[in-house]
């Protein structure tokens, strides 16, 4: 991590403790009035203040905000790999905070089996400010004990911070909230649809279904056979006429030419797929349809 400080010094020694992909850092320590910092990590970091600091402490995400386009420092923050941070006090202050840096495939640990591998990722991006972090102060006031103290397993201490990340960071919970209970929501059926018409009808495999609305494959598979009386692949194949139907309605392009680009293996298969969807072929759907 890369560090910048002038006019912040430690109080006491910092209490720290290395975990599995996580190392915990408690400090004591003072700011005079105009002391700064700059701030980057290649990993995932959680900062938790354990008193008010938004009035003493501005933050900038850019050098040149300093001094005019700050903000106060909030209270919990959650920053991503490789974004850079500026503080600067504005007056003299003590305060007490825990430092949490995380392992990008550690963070993926806690919340991908909850949302997903794709909705993780993006979490992961994403910035997280709290000025009343309500009952994460009391994880954190745990988590620090467990940083001098080392009499429980480490496990107790990840556990905590566990409940940290997943609190402090937005998994958009009302989004998978059908899919917990076995059905996919219809918010994610339509971005299903939208992303594979936006794919041109090419073949998607399960993974890919399952990472665009942000649930692991083996219970992407499972919730999508409840809700849609479909596999995967009969769903593609269903959508796939629709394209086909709507290029055949709206195209001059040869049944041949729709056949390669919905990803089908000539026309011959296009068109058996067609007719046990549909009762027609293509060329009598497109003569049924120009008639009308």
């Amino acid at each position: 991590m890369q560090t910048e400080i002038d006019g912040i010094r430690a109080l006491m020694p910092a209490k720290w403790r290395s975990l599995d992909g996580i190392v915990g850092v408690h400090w004591d320590a003072e700011g005079h009035a105009g002391a700064s910092g700059y701030y980057l990590s290649p990993d995932p970091r959680i900062m938790f203040f354990f008193n008010d600091v938004s009035s003493q402490i501005q933050v900038a995400d850019q050098r040149g905000e300093v001094g005019h386009g700050e903000r106060g420092m909030a209270r919990a923050i959650y920053v991503p790999a490789g974004v850079p941070m500026w503080t600067r006090f504005t007056r003299r202050h003590r305060f007490s905070h825990l430092d949490l840096h995380l392992h990008h495939d550690r963070m993926m640990r806690y919340i991908s089996p909850v949302i997903g591998t794709s909705a993780a990722r993006a979490t992961l991006k994403q910035p997280v400010e709290l000025h009343d972090p309500g009952p994460l102060t009391s994880l954190a006031d745990l988590v620090v004990d467990e940083l001098s103290t080392h009499v429980r397993h480490p496990a107790f201490a990840e556990n905590l911070i566990g409940s940290i990340v997943t609190g402090l960071l937005d998994l958009q919970a009302n989004d998978t909230g059908d899919a917990a209970s076995g059905r996919l929501t219809q918010a994610q059926l339509n971005r299903l649809s939208a992303y594979f018409a936006n794919c041109g009808g090419r073949r998607l495999a399960v993974k890919e279904m399952a990472d665009v609305v942000g649930l692991s494959e083996s219970w992407f598979a499972t919730v999508f056979r409840q809700t849609t009386d479909m596999t995967p692949l009969q769903w593609q194949l269903a959508r796939r006429i629709d394209l086909a139907r709507k290029l055949l309605g709206d195209t001059a392009m040869s049944i041949a030419e729709i056949s390669v680009q919905l990803g089908f293996t000539d026309q011959a298969h296009m068109t058996k797929v067609f007719r046990t969807v549909t009762g027609d072929t293509p060329a009598a759907w497109r003569r049924t349809h120009q008639s009308d």
